[in-house]
């Protein structure tokens, strides 16, 4: 496996200045490239279904490359979520190439910018993990990291995980919960923390604090440096990014649940519980988010090691066409509803078998 192609990510910050050069109908270039480009080459190259054996997992762990690729892109985010603020408030922009601009940038920081972010804090270094949070901060998101590490992934598909979509639930229900709760689950999760460590909730030690005011901080620096408008532009596009976020963790897990084996414990995660797509230019994209299954079964294994599995749940598209048909609830549940019910089928199939073993042995 070679790291150049992971550098494909690198491609949208850096096309976004085209796209504003160009002016007019070119300011949304990169939704254009997101949304039918990438899915179009997707179905011309084909899928990925190859996994690295055990003797390359660790080669790959600790090839220094991969992990540059991700630390790297930090600064480039950082620049182009500047560069943004510079733009808006001192060019004279038309309202389409304006709202083409501010959207490409919201896209641009929540696919590829949060993408890194959540690669990033999940692994044990102090400095990857620091670059994760700045990231977060960056689209006013900094409680992702508490809600996503502590909470998602031991609540995932039970009925405690707000990030897990229901059943015949359609993005415009799961929104305002996974939003409302996800927070309210951060605030409880460090107020525990801080608890066992005799700290106050109420003090500077608490992290929620400052989840809230950096990025208020760093939007204030972006206003008073460029100006006023700065301000307006760096929530906007905050929001478009964490939206975009919102839609992926809807599409990750829709209607996938865990058994429950007794009162408030649950089977452990398997393949069977995350949607996977072996598309091979969005998992470039994305740092091979898309093999889902595994970062929950190995949620500290490396982008580069992760593996794909046959017999897992298998979304139709690569996540860019999923984004666009989770926004029509209708498409959306006659594409993805019979696909659970068939999940659901095999997991209770496979259980019976589990237990019929059992039973001879």
């Amino acid at each position: 496996m070679e790291v150049i192609p992971f550098c494909l990510a690198y491609l949208m910050p850096i096309s976004l200045p085209l796209g504003y050069w160009l002016g007019d109908g070119y300011s949304f270039l990169i939704p254009f490239f997101t949304f039918v480009v990438i899915p179009i080459l997707d179905l011309f190259v084909g899928p990925d279904i190859a996994n690295p054996t055990h003797e390359e997992m660790e080669v790959l762990a600790h090839t220094t490359s991969f992990r540059l690729v991700t630390i790297l892109y930090v600064p480039i985010h950082i620049a182009l979520v500047v560069w943004g603020a510079y733009v808006v408030s001192n060019k004279a922009l038309p309202t389409i190439e304006l709202i083409g601009l501010v959207l490409s940038i919201g896209i641009t920081t929540g696919s590829i910018g949060i993408t890194v972010a959540h690669e990033l804090f999940h692994k044990r270094s102090k400095l990857e993990k620091a670059l994760g949070k700045t990231l977060l901060m960056t689209v006013s998101y900094m409680h992702f990291y508490i809600e996503h590490l502590i909470d998602h992934h031991i609540n995932v598909c039970t009925p405690r995980d707000p990030a897990t979509a229901r059943l015949g639930e359609s993005f415009y229900a799961f929104y305002p919960r996974t939003i409302f709760y996800g927070f309210r689950n951060a605030w409880r999760i460090e107020t525990q923390r801080l608890k066992k460590i005799g700290q106050s909730q109420w003090s500077y030690h608490n992290q929620m604090y400052w989840f809230v005011i950096l990025p208020i901080l760093f939007s204030s620096a972006l206003g008073l440096v460029f100006g006023w408008k700065a301000v307006p532009y760096f929530f906007t596009q905050s929001v478009i990014a964490f939206s975009l976020l919102e839609i992926v963790n809807y599409l990750e897990h829709y209607g996938l649940v865990r058994k429950e084996l007794s009162s408030g414990c649950y089977e452990k995660v398997t393949m069977f519980h995350a949607w996977n797509a072996d598309h091979r230019i969005t998992n470039y994209f994305l740092f091979k988010l898309q093999r889902h299954a595994d970062h929950h079964i190995h949620p500290t294994r490396r982008y580069q090691t992760l593996r794909s599995f046959a017999e897992g749940p298998k979304l139709p598209t690569g996540y860019a066409g999923m984004v666009l048909l989770a926004l029509i609830p209708p498409l959306w549940r006659r594409v993805m509803d019979p696909r659970v019910h068939k999940v659901r089928e095999r997991m209770a199939n496979q259980q019976n078998n589990d237990l019929a073993e059992k039973k001879i042995n």
